[in-house]
């Protein structure tokens, strides 16, 4: 049962600048080779209660991470944590697979957005994992720097405007299947031709994605597969299904409609009896907390 993980940015205008929000995710892969779990994050960016005008935005938020775990057989399992509160994330994790019958034998597909905090979440869970790089993520990127390129018409040549455009489809075109080295030259070839002594700001903003882009690459480099091979056996490559799992939990109270200040344990806590409702396993806990639960609902049944 191969595993996957993710992460999408958060698309609402309120999240903190310079962080994604982190949710998680799992479904599962069709049978053409292999039946497995897929696993997505995210990150969620929550304001927090101590945040004050004089503070940044990144000192005034704090990142939550949720995930959903959908096995190829059973129910699926929500679950949610604040990254910088929770001790053992890992262990979380762990505990959610193994709650579903994974085991360490099994392996497991892992989808990520290439960041650093879901990279490290996942990594050494499970020997026989797999770690992939989620291609809608690599896809934005691209998408983003192609309107950067298209911004600067009225600034810069004709001739380098479709030098540019047609670099970006080679770099395309070589992630989609695979081709990391390739692709790393082709980005080698945009930078120079985008440097320059004197260049407008929408060049240098370019050159900057440019530049950032080639650092994602090389960090996520053993983490980029075949995507067209896997797109056409069926196989998952992003972990788009996972938003829904990011408002279920968290956009609601924290971001979007409900937008309140959160203190990290606050948060924390709330999270949990989110994702304990939604896996329908609240009642169960109190039971474990207070036994004589179990009989006063018999007791009321038999009275029915």
């Amino acid at each position: 049962m191969p595993f996957s993980v993710s992460s999408i940015p958060s698309n609402s205008s309120k999240s903190a600048s310079g962080k994604q929000s982190l949710t998680t995710s799992i479904g599962w892969l069709t049978p053409s080779r292999y039946q497995a779990n897929l696993t997505g994050l995210h990150r969620k960016c929550a304001r927090t209660l101590y945040s004050a005008a004089r503070h940044t935005r990144q000192k005034g938020w704090f990142e939550v991470i949720v995930g959903k775990s959908v096995p190829v057989e059973g129910a699926a399992k929500r679950f949610a944590f604040v990254n910088t509160y929770d001790t053992k994330p890992k262990r979380r994790l762990f505990e959610v697979l193994k709650s579903q019958g994974v085991h360490t034998n099994q392996p497991v597909t892992f989808l990520s957005d290439g960041g650093e905090t879901v990279r490290n979440l996942q990594m050494y869970l499970n020997p026989l994992a797999e770690h992939l790089l989620d291609w809608f993520h690599v896809a934005m990127r691209l998408t983003v720097m192609g309107q950067m390129n298209k911004g600067m018409r009225e600034t810069e040549s004709v001739s380098l405007i479709q030098s540019v455009e047609e670099q970006l489809e080679s770099l395309k075109h070589h992630l989609w299947n695979g081709n990391v080295g390739p692709a790393q030259t082709v980005i080698d070839v945009l930078k120079f031709q985008l440097e320059g002594e004197a260049i407008n700001a929408e060049r240098k903003k370019l050159l900057k994605a440019a530049r950032e882009f080639e650092g994602y690459i090389a960090a996520n480099a053993g983490f980029i597969p075949d995507y067209g091979d896997r797109y056409r056996n069926e196989e998952t490559i992003t972990t788009a299904f996972v938003e829904s799992t990011v408002n279920q939990v968290v956009s609601k109270r924290m971001v979007k409609k409900q937008p309140m200040r959160w203190s990290q344990k606050g948060a924390h806590l709330l999270l949990q009896v989110r994702t304990q409702v939604f896996n329908k396993e609240l009642r169960g806990t109190f039971q474990k907390w207070y036994p004589e639960m179990d009989s006063q609902r018999a007791s009321e049944d038999c009275a029915a």
